[in-house]
């Protein structure tokens, strides 16, 4: 069984189209267009978490061996 042709791709697409609506699968196309730009910008070094990190603000850095509680937490 091979890859599925044109026309069996555009069915799948009106059934798919039909299940979900076409509200819910733009809504999907734009989260998944986002999570795949804040990827390229993670792995460009872009990210404004990296930049926050830079300046020595929010630096969340574990050593090993440290146990990190939350405060009010503590025994």
């Amino acid at each position: 069984m091979g890859m599925p042709g044109p026309w069996e791709l555009l069915i799948i697409l009106a059934i798919v189209a039909l299940v979900f609506g076409t509200k819910k699968l733009r809504n999907m196309g734009s989260d998944v267009g986002s999570m795949v730009k804040g990827y390229q910008n993670a792995m460009k070094g872009d990210d404004s978490a990296t930049a926050a990190g830079k300046d020595g603000a929010g630096n969340n850095e574990v050593i090993e061996g440290e146990v990190d509680t939350p405060p009010g937490k503590e025994k």
